[in-house]
């Protein structure tokens, strides 16, 4: 009886060594395995905090190429052109000239070319944007577009509009002119409606249009980068400034981009 005790004994204590090791074993596994995932997280946290480093300063240079190109087109083109202009406003040609009605067409030509260059220019340069607030800045385009007789243009703003960072400020109006560019180029729309609503926390922007609409693609699919460019710019953007987007579109139902920025501190 004392030698069956003793085993009995010997067997239970093996059983508890053996499940403390193996619980032992599986801690170490637990503890690897958590160890793993946080180092996984912490590289994929490096990785998309460079990627969005790496974007954001792109789209800087980009903006300064803009604000470059800008100004060089007031200062060299538009001058040459206000030259251009001068001369043939004194140019002594009598209205009974045969040269007179082929002048003054050229005149108006070159007056709508500084006005568009004008145009042009005050769109690209990011200071004027600061200058006269997000709501005048696309006032000021959508007027241009509504002059030119594209499609029919809807534009309201309800609210004091309040102040953004430079960054945000600018990059919320590249993405109106993203959506916009996307609208007059593919969908062939006949009216494009603009809203800004400026409520307590946030701001929301919309662009919607009646035109032809499309298939709204996956952005995390492999792919897109080259064929949704455009979307691929609105949501890298919405991305770096923290704005919430959606892009709403069908094939026969228009489209409608809902951008939406809450008032935090920059």
């Amino acid at each position: 009886m004392r030698e069956n005790a003793e085993i009995y004994f010997i067997v239970i204590v093996g059983i508890i060594l053996a499940l403390i090791l193996v619980g032992f074993i599986v801690t170490i596994l637990f503890l690897y395995q958590r160890r793993q995932q946080r180092q996984e997280q912490e590289m994929q946290k490096m990785k998309d905090a460079y990627e969005k480093e790496a974007l954001r300063s792109q789209l800087e240079i980009q903006e300064n190429t803009l604000k470059t190109i800008a100004q060089e087109l007031h200062d060299n083109i538009g001058q040459m052109l206000s030259v251009v202009k001068l001369s043939l406003s004194v140019a002594p040609i009598d209205r009974n000239h045969e040269a007179f009605e082929p002048l003054q067409s050229s005149r108006e030509l070159l007056n709508k070319a500084i006005f568009d260059l004008s145009n042009l220019t005050k769109s690209l340069h990011t200071e004027r944007i600061l200058d006269i607030g997000l709501a005048e800045s696309i006032r000021y385009e959508l007027h241009a577009i509504k002059k030119a007789g594209l499609v029919d243009i809807n534009f309201q703003s309800e609210g004091s509009e309040m102040g953004f960072s430079e960054q945000k400020a600018i990059f919320l109006f590249r993405m109106f002119q993203e959506s916009l560019n996307n609208t007059l180029k593919h969908a062939k729309a006949s009216m494009v409606k603009v809203g800004l609503v400026y409520s307590d926390d946030k701001l929301v922007m919309s662009i919607i249009d009646d035109g032809r609409g499309f298939q709204v693609p996956d952005m995390k699919q492999p792919g897109i980068q080259s064929s949704g460019v455009g979307l691929r710019s609105l949501y890298n953007r919405a991305s770096i400034i923290g704005a919430d987007l959606s892009v709403k579109s069908e094939p026969g139902k228009g489209t409608s981009v809902l951008i939406e920025l809450p008032y935090e501190a920059d």
